[in-house]
């Protein structure tokens, strides 16, 4: 599989379509400087190079260097929400909301279709 690789002008672009702030080219020569990174106009930029520069960006972005690099952009977007959090206490179980109100559950089988406290007496 080969590796794949954006411009400095096309990795300024994506950037900028992420961020709230516009990225230059500039920009990225100074993330570049900042990562300790040796870089040209014409250097391509693979994932390797881009989590680099990505880790001087503070926020860090919503998005991985592979995303950033892959040659399918913008990211896909699951159109699906995303599930809440669930938080466990024990083994198998789950916390739950707190304001509803605990019912006892029966685990034996199903009555014979009386109802409580409707007893035959005198038998």
């Amino acid at each position: 599989m080969r590796l794949q690789m954006i411009d400095m002008q096309e990795f300024a672009r994506r950037l900028s379509y992420l961020g709230a702030d516009a990225f230059t080219s500039g920009d990225v020569v100074d993330l570049a400087t900042a990562a300790d990174v040796r870089i040209s106009a014409d250097l391509e930029i693979d994932a390797a190079l881009a989590q680099r520069l990505l880790d001087q960006i503070s926020p860090p972005l919503p998005v991985t260097a592979a995303q950033l690099t892959a040659s399918q952009w913008p990211p896909r977007t699951s159109s699906r929400p995303a599930a809440p959090s669930v938080s466990f206490s024990s083994p198998g179980a789950v916390d739950g909301p707190s304001d509803q109100p605990s019912r006892p559950r029966s685990s034996g089988p199903a009555r014979g279709g009386r109802r409580p406290g409707s007893r035959r007496t005198g038998r």
